[in-house]
């Protein structure tokens, strides 16, 4: 099954047209649509690279070699351009992934190949992912309507992982994604600031988890909307069909 995609192809398209047409910056077309900036900025590179069809719908998920990995990682580090960049030109929807093979590649870990449907990812060796690579993960899988599978895929870790740090993300934000190493002091033993400044945070993460939620509901509504209009043209058409035979 291919990647879901958050923001239609029209929807693309419109803000795209509008920018290039003068009508916005970058950051008033992204405060539109509750994204950033450098999202709107890709589209925009994306459109004058391919024109319309960058934004079509792949019904399939993209096979990655390690090879082919390697050589984008090389032409990344050589200077061959920035992430979004190249995420053009090797045609990949997302410059999220090659970040993360740069990672592994300067960490020395073994970049492998993805291919759809081969090795069990539930069953995938897990690696070591620091706080802030997970907080990357989480946000693409969010970004990507919480397709675990292909997001546990682009960044080489286990189904189980990406779906438990979604979970805990949604619980406790970027802390619930640290490791058990330290011990967090509780509110009661931290100073006034430090307090106030948790209780910011946290209203900030349950103001981000409402929006997602908001979006997924509005989504879900918008499936609902088109059936019913599916559905009451089927019946308009059957309708018509039988008066057309009975004329006959």
């Amino acid at each position: 099954m291919g990647r879901k995609n958050k923001y239609s192809k029209e929807l693309k398209l419109s803000i795209v047209k509008r920018y290039l047409e003068g009508e916005g910056s970058t950051i008033s077309l992204a405060k539109e649509i509750n994204t950033a900036a450098n999202i709107v900025s890709s589209w925009v590179k994306k459109y004058n690279a391919f024109g319309e069809s960058a934004f079509d719908i792949s019904h399939t998920n993209a096979s990655y070699t390690k090879n082919f990995k390697k050589q984008v990682v090389l032409d990344y580090l050589n200077g061959g351009g920035s992430y979004d960049d190249l995420a053009i030109k090797y045609h990949i929807p997302s410059s999220s992934p090659i970040k993360n093979w740069v990672k592994l590649y300067n960490s020395h870990i073994e970049l492998k190949d993805y291919i759809p449907g081969g090795e069990d990812i539930y069953m995938a060796k897990s690696r070591k992912v620091n706080k802030e690579e997970r907080i990357e993960i989480v946000k693409y899988c969010l970004e990507h309507d919480m397709d675990y599978k292909t997001t546990a895929k682009l960044f080489e870790t286990t189904y189980a992982n990406v779906f438990n740090w979604v979970k805990k993300y949604k619980e406790k934000g970027e802390d619930g994604l640290g490791d058990k190493r330290g011990c967090r002091k509780g509110d009661e033993e931290v100073d006034e600031v430090t307090l106030l400044k948790r209780q910011l945070k946290q209203k900030e993460h349950e103001l981000e988890m409402a929006q997602l939620e908001l979006k997924l509901l509005k989504k879900l509504e918008e499936i609902k909307r088109r059936r019913s209009i599916e559905q009451a043209n089927m019946k308009l058409n059957m309708k018509q069909s039988k008066k057309s035979a009975k004329k006959r």
